[in-house]
C-alpha cells in the first residue's frame, strides 16, 4: 500500500510493504518485503532495506545507507553520510552505513557516517553513534558506549 499523499517514484517496493502519507521515495531506492516506512520519511537514491523493516516517522535515509532484515528504527531517527558537510560541496562518494539484521535504533538517535551496527544490537533513544557497535549489544549516550548486559 503506497498512501496517496507520498510521492514514491521507485519501482523495487516488495510485497506487503506499506509506505504512508508524506514519503519521498527516490527512483533507485530499493526497499523489501512487508516493511512499514511510517509518515514524513525521505528515502534516497543509493538505498537498499531489506524484508520487515520498520521505519517510524521523521527518519532520513541518505545515499549510501543499507538497512538489513527485520530491523527497528524509531522515530526521528537522524542518519548522516557526510563527515565534512558543506553547501554545495558533494564528496565522490558517500561514507556506507550498513544496519545489520535484527538491529533496533531508538528514537532521536543519531548516527554518524561509515558506521556499522551490528546484528542484533540496540541503541538506545537519544544515542550519538561514533564507531561501530557490536554485534547483540546495547549502546546509549553521547557518545554511545557499550552497557553490560
Amino acid at each position: 500500500m503506497i498512501h496517496i499523499l507520498s510521492d514514491v517514484q521507485a519501482i523495487s517496493i516488495g510485497e506487503g510493504t506499506n509506505i504512508w502519507q508524506f514519503c519521498i521515495v527516490l527512483p533507485n531506492a530499493i526497499i523489501g518485503q512487508n516493511c512499514n516506512i511510517c509518515s514524513h520519511c525521505l528515502i534516497e537514491n543509493d538505498v537498499v532495506i531489506g524484508d520487515n523493516v520498520t521505519i517510524k516517522s521523521g527518519v532520513q535515509i541518505w545515499d549510501g545507507i543499507t538497512i538489513e532484515d527485520s530491523v527497528f528504527i524509531g522515530p526521528n531517527v537522524t542518519f548522516t553520510n557526510d563527515k565534512t558537510p558543506r553547501s554545495k560541496q558533494y564528496p565522490d562518494s558517500f561514507l556506507k552505513t550498513i544496519i545489520k539484521c535484527k538491529a533496533s535504533i531508538g528514537a532521536n538517535a543519531t548516527i554518524l557516517p561509515g558506521i556499522t551496527i551490528g546484528e542484533g544490537a540496540m541503541v538506545g533513544a537519544g544515542s550519538v553513534v561514533t564507531k561501530d557497535v557490536e554485534p547483540n549489544s546495547i549502546v546509549f549516550g553521547n557518545p554511545a558506549r557499550e552497557q553490560q548486559k
